[in-house]
């Protein structure tokens, strides 16, 4: 748009002035230098700090800016501002149409932003001659829209942070199990358009349970982030990672074209957890348990298959640690036997089911007995007997192992007891016991009382941990097992020769005992490497005078060979199953 403005000689120019100057908005006129012609009151005062409307004539807005630079040198910008003004008459004498611009510049030291409309400004002939400009200050506006941008902004940024606390996991900023069930229906789908299978893994840290118990949360935390950088490290980038709650992780595998090439993927990754994780406090060595599920042959959908595949890690965790299984529909039977199970295992608490038989131990030649070992049985009333390796996985897993080694540990010494007040002499009872016993703040208070209350000496007691329990964390075992060693109960362990026990550590723990693992007393002597595995044993325990015991010996041929080679103390069926308290009785009276 163009204005001709009329001759300001004519007879109506005051008219014309008075009421330009008297306008709210700034107006000018300016020649084809930029420099003022005309200068209404409010840019004499709000914009250019002129003292009245006749100082701006002839004069640019650089020279206004650079005084006002002058009056406030910390202020940088105002010959740029300035220049601006200047820059942007001459693209409207250049176009020679109206334009509407956004100006800003420091003003009285502060930033001050204006709408101006611009147009060319001709004579009567039609000829430029300048601009003629009006603008008004919208410094509240622009505020007012920065802050609602900038409050925009944060909303976006925090429904960002929303969405992410919804979909992934805090500790670890996994997946967690919403975004995981997502990603896994839209990589079902996809496997079905191309026809290609898809592995979902469900992970789970052995005995992760006892590493919070014994050690706290904060290591069980650091452990959890140190398992996930590794495993993300051997993942595909096609792959998701997602930790579905407590120390059980899942991972999706697309593009599938071969079943062995998830055995490979998986070991690959098993790779991770060979070496120790190491916390600020701790070293400690980790496995895991894997199931496994397969689209479409295990499910057709995410609930199915990641059902399933925690069916199969159940398996998994059964059969053997640090190992993989792949899922079959016995395990999904397996599953509910498994809640039935711990349903049941609960009420059995409450109508005290447990019951406690007791396997002697006896001179390999004399046959006199030496000990007993306490072991726990469930006398179900529907199922009937249940035997330990059905029940003790599950009590561990669900944190009641706690109330059941403690009525293992109440009734075996209250039956001892009740033994030695009797007159009978049934030397001493071992038992069984986690590590996770041990990390309970009333523990050691516990046994205290329970051995001063059925006036039963600590050397008539001895605990039986497994050299996988103690090897989990050395450290922590250590200064748990010294503690017994203080009230002066002694130590075995149990298993020994299965697990990975350091010669280093060996040396260290305050044990008194190691009870040689069954699997290696099955095929001695014939076994010539199980036989040599046995005398080093036996050897070793000279060595570091320690006392050692045989568990498993069902045979006279196995018996002799122990007793050969300085193994005296055995237990086995060779000399009797576990067997009842009246039983018991009988044996000690027989072999004592």
């Amino acid at each position: 748009m163009a204005f001709e403005l009329m001759d300001l000689k004519q007879n109506n120019s005051s008219l014309l002035n008075l009421l330009t100057q008297h306008l709210p908005d700034m107006l000018w006129v300016k020649d084809l230098e930029g420099k003022y012609i005309y200068a209404n009151k409010a840019i004499c005062n709000d914009l250019l700090m002129a003292k009245d409307t006749q100082e701006p004539i002839g004069k640019g807005d650089i020279f206004f800016a650079l005084r006002e630079r002058e009056a406030h040198k910390e202020i940088a910008d105002w010959h740029t501002f300035g220049e601006l003004c200047f820059n942007s008459d001459q693209l409207v004498i250049d176009s020679n149409k109206a334009m509407k611009f956004e100006e800003y510049g420091n003003v009285k030291g502060k930033l001050m932003y204006l709408e101006v409309y611009k147009a060319p400004f001709y004579d009567k002939d039609g000829n430029i001659i300048g601009t003629v400009g009006a603008g008004r200050d919208i410094t509240q506006l622009k505020k007012i829209q920065f802050d609602l941008e900038n409050s925009l902004e944060e909303l976006d940024t925090k429904r960002d942070q929303l969405e992410f606390q919804a979909n992934h996991d805090a500790l670890t900023g996994l997946p967690n199990r919403v975004l995981f069930m997502d990603r896994l229906t839209q990589a079902i789908k996809l496997a079905k358009r191309e026809k290609q299978h898809v592995a979902v893994l469900f992970l789970d840290i052995d005995d992760f349970k006892k590493i919070n118990d014994s050690l706290g949360h904060h290591v069980g935390d650091e452990i959890l982030i140190e398992v996930t950088q590794r495993m993300l490290l051997k993942m595909r980038k096609s792959d998701t990672l997602a930790r579905l709650g407590g120390d059980e992780f899942c991972i999706i595998i697309n593009n599938i074209k071969d079943i062995d090439d998830v055995s490979k993927i998986i070991e690959n990754g098993m790779e991770v957890f060979r070496d120790p994780f190491i916390t600020q406090e701790h070293t400690l060595y980790i496995s895991i348990s894997v199931g496994v599920s397969l689209y479409p042959n295990d499910g057709k959908d995410a609930i199915a298959l990641l059902k399933n595949s925690d069916a199969a890690m159940y398996k998994a965790k059964q059969n053997t640690r640090d190992r993989y299984s792949f899922y079959d529909e016995e395990m999904t039977k397996k599953a509910y036997e498994r809640i039935f199970l711990e349903t049941e295992m609960r009420k059995a608490f409450e109508k005290d089911e447990f019951v406690v038989y007791f396997q002697p131990q006896v001179h390999a030649k004399t046959k006199i007995l030496t000990g007993m070992e306490a072991l726990v049985r469930w006398q179900h009333p529907d199922m009937g007997f249940i035997y330990p390796d059905r029940f003790i996985p599950l009590a561990e897993s669900t944190g009641m192992i706690i109330k059941l080694d403690r009525i293992v540990m109440k009734k075996a010494i209250s039956q001892f007891s009740r033994w030695k007040k009797s007159g009978l002499e049934p030397k001493k009872v071992s038992i069984n016991l986690t590590m996770t016993q041990l990390a309970e703040g009333d523990f050691y208070k516990f046994i205290k009382e329970l051995l001063e209350y059925e006036n039963v000496s600590a050397s008539e007691v001895e605990f039986e941990i497994t050299e996988r329990e103690i090897m989990g964390n050395p450290d922590a075992s250590i200064k748990a097992l010294e503690k017994l060693n203080e009230l002066g109960i002694s130590v075995a362990i149990d298993d020994f020769g299965t697990g990975y026990s350091s010669l280093t550590y060996l040396k260290r723990l305050p044990i008194n005992k190691l009870k040689i693992d069954k699997s290696f007393i099955d095929n001695i002597p014939k076994d010539l490497s199980d036989s040599a595995i046995v005398k080093t044993i036996i050897n070793l325990c000279e060595n570091l005078e320690l006392q050692v015991i045989a568990e498993g010996v069902e045979e006279e041929n196995q018996n002799d060979f122990l007793f050969e080679n300085n193994c005296e103390d055995i237990q086995g069926f060779l000399f009797s199953h576990p067997i009842n308290v009246k039983d018991m009785e009988e044996f000690i009276k027989k072999h004592t």
